[in-house]
């Protein structure tokens, strides 16, 4: 079988990480108010670590006075069962108890806020302390009020902040999408001649949800967890250099950066399986489009099974990225957390050794193991990053690639046509091809007449056509309508000024009325009723159960080829436009069909200019003017009359389809 291999587009770019997403904030800032609000909530959801922190070391040390007390008690009645002890011995003793309590009540290191809280419970009658200042009342205040009040902010908080950023993450990502689709819509027609539309059709609706997910996600998790690292860090700095342990600290901010080894060196190899996922989903969406697409020529040549084994194969290799990503991206999480175990490990060890206190070593250890879902989650956030920046490459390279045909910055306004269009010594050429597919044209044509083109496949028929109605630019000479060049024109007045009846008639999958309105939706129903009559179409259209109301199926696919063209015509008639291009509009119907479609063509042409592409040749014995293309030039031009007497190609071409 042969190799599958993902095709680059011609206009496929690389870009920085810090280049794409820079570029986000131009998506972003739109929505900077909730941005603020999401962000800041971020940092205040982080601060709420801090009065759970403080309550460790008076807990601890609360609980090794209790136990120091226990123990004196106990010295106490060893000491009165030996002997009756002397006055002042007992003075000695209450003096060194007192001196005790005094040492402890100096020791406990209560949080800045308690002497506040104590003072509102003594106004409101509440003693927080014992008869002999034990400190077991406030801890009841604080494991029943102190912390369940700070977690219900908390909750509050990371609730605005998921919610803001999520909300602003989701409007930048739609903004997106909607440029997306605006930008590919304004390209020429070579862009979609040469790009693989099923791809295309990839990076406009599924890679935006990429980057949809992915942008929420950054956003959230980058308004907290980098602040709650910050706050428990500071919390570490500040409490090592209260209580002299500078040396702990340092050997905790020398182990703390080997859990961002692993995450460097695994994010390297993420980008890679999360760029060649991204590539190789493409090629299954766009497989899936051109089988779809072309299910006609599938079901005719009976190739279902053969179809399905070359998606088997692309899906396969599309499994086997999405597997090694997936290997890739799992040994993040593991690798962090046995880091974070050996080197929590290796400080126990170390405060074992030195004998640090455990009421000193556990207010260190607590933000340490806060920090730890935060690392973690910045861990998974690489992961992220890499994988929108693969998405965010192959939707930058769209947004970058300019093809669309250029408009004045202040375009020539033209309601009307007036008087000609002039071919003026008109070469055009495709990017990817060896020659002009027109070359050097010159020729009028007046208000109200009917201009006809003939000539072999890849004369240039088509392509002057669409020289006319602007889809392409020549790159030499200029066409122009009552003097003016189409390239100074409004393209909006233009598209008003000449509509076109095309040999591949597409519809949308709508009703028949709302094909027929398009282009023009103001247009009421009895306008797209009278429209449908001169088209020929209202006695097969009403023919139907639904009438009007009927859907069309995709590309028209429910109805035959002349009721197609019939409704195609039927729109263009309403459209009511002054110049009318016709692009072989009836060589694919047969004998009976093509004379309903040509009386229809016909009552669309009263009173308007034509420019008729024409494969067979009775349709245009009456056109004002019949040009004969051959290799991309008019090598005969005349009235039917006129050419077939002069017994060159076109007599040639008349006497092959037996018309003269």
């Amino acid at each position: 079988m042969t190799k599958i291999e993902y095709r680059k587009e011609f206009f496929d770019r690389e870009y920085s990480g810090w280049e794409a997403y820079r570029r986000v904030w131009k998506y972003a800032r739109k929505y900077w108010f909730r941005l603020l609000i999401g962000i800041i909530s971020g940092m205040l959801t982080a601060g709420t670590l801090v009065p759970f922190f403080q309550v460790v070391q008076p807990a601890l040390q609360h609980v090794e006075s209790h136990d120091a007390k226990v123990e004196m008690r106990v010295a106490e009645s060893a000491q009165k069962a030996e002997a009756r002890p002397a006055l002042d011995g007992q003075r000695a003793h209450r003096s060194r108890k007192n001196a005790f309590e005094k040492e402890i009540a100096k020791n406990s290191k209560l949080p800045g806020w308690y002497p506040t809280v104590e003072k509102w419970a003594a106004k409101c009658g509440i003693s927080l302390q014992d008869e002999k200042g034990g400190m077991g009342g406030a801890l009841v205040l604080i494991v029943c009020f102190i912390v369940p009040l700070v977690a219900f902010v908390r909750l509050g908080l990371m609730y605005l902040n998921n919610y803001c950023l999520i909300w602003s993450g989701s409007h930048a990502v739609a903004d997106l999408r909607m440029e997306l689709l605006e930008h590919v819509q304004r390209q020429n027609l070579q862009f979609f001649g040469r790009v693989d539309m099923g791809q295309l059709l990839m990076r406009i609706v599924s890679d935006p949800n990429t980057i949809h997910t992915i942008l929420t996600t950054i956003l959230t998790e980058v308004a907290l967890a980098p602040f709650e690292i910050i706050v428990a860090f500071g919390y570490i700095i500040w409490f090592a250099v209260a209580n002299h342990m500078m040396p702990t600290l340092c050997l905790i901010l020398i182990g703390f950066p080997l859990f961002v080894l692993p995450i460097q060196m695994i994010g390297r190899r993420v980008k890679k399986w999360a760029k060649k996922t991204m590539q190789r989903g493409s090629m299954v969406g766009a497989k899936i489009h051109e089988v779809l697409t072309c299910i006609k020529i599938v079901k005719s040549y009976n190739t279902e099974q053969y179809e399905n084994v070359r998606y088997a194969a692309t899906n396969r290799y599309l499994l086997k990225s999405i597997m090694r990503g997936l290997r890739v991206g799992l040994m993040v999480r593991p690798t962090v957390e046995t880091v974070g175990i050996l080197l929590i490990c290796a400080f126990i060890v170390w405060c074992f050794v030195m004998g640090v206190k455990i009421s000193d070593v556990v207010p260190m250890l607590a933000p340490l193991l806060i920090i730890y879902k935060p690392v973690k989650q910045l861990s998974k956030l690489q992961v992220q990053l890499e994988t929108s920046l693969a998405a965010l490459n192959r939707i930058y390279s769209v947004l970058d690639l300019h093809m669309e045909l250029p408009e004045k910055e202040v375009p020539v306004r033209k309601p009307t046509f007036d008087d000609r269009i002039a071919f003026q010594d008109v070469t055009f050429q495709f990017d990817t091809a060896e020659r002009p597919a027109v070359s050097h044209a010159s020729f009028e044509v007046p208000r109200g007449k009917m201009v006809a083109v003939v000539g072999g496949t890849g004369s240039g028929k088509s392509t002057l056509s669409n020289l006319l109605a602007r889809f392409f630019d020549p790159q030499e000479g200029r066409i122009t309508i009552d003097g003016v060049d189409l390239k100074d024109v409004a393209v909006c007045d233009l598209r008003r000024l000449v509509g076109a009846v095309m040999q591949e008639t597409l519809l949308f999958n709508d009703t028949i009325e709302e094909n027929i309105r398009y282009g023009t939706p103001g247009a009421t129903h009895e306008q797209v009723v009278a429209a449908a009559r001169l088209a020929n179409a209202h006695d097969f259209i009403m023919a139907q159960p639904e009438g009007y109301a009927r859907i069309v199926g995709e590309k028209g696919f429910a109805l035959s080829g002349g009721e197609r063209q019939r409704i195609a015509i039927a729109r263009a008639i309403l459209k009511n436009p002054p110049i009318l291009v016709l692009d072989e509009a009836t060589s694919a119907l047969d004998t009976v069909t093509e004379r309903s479609v040509q009386e229809a063509l016909e009552n669309l042409m009263v009173n308007r200019t034509t420019f008729a592409i024409a494969h067979r040749l009775s349709t245009v014995r009456h056109a004002d003017l019949i040009l004969v293309m051959d290799a991309g030039r008019i090598v005969e031009r005349g009235t039917h009359d006129q050419l077939y007497a002069a017994g060159g190609i076109y007599r040639n071409l008349c006497d092959m389809q037996k018309t003269a």
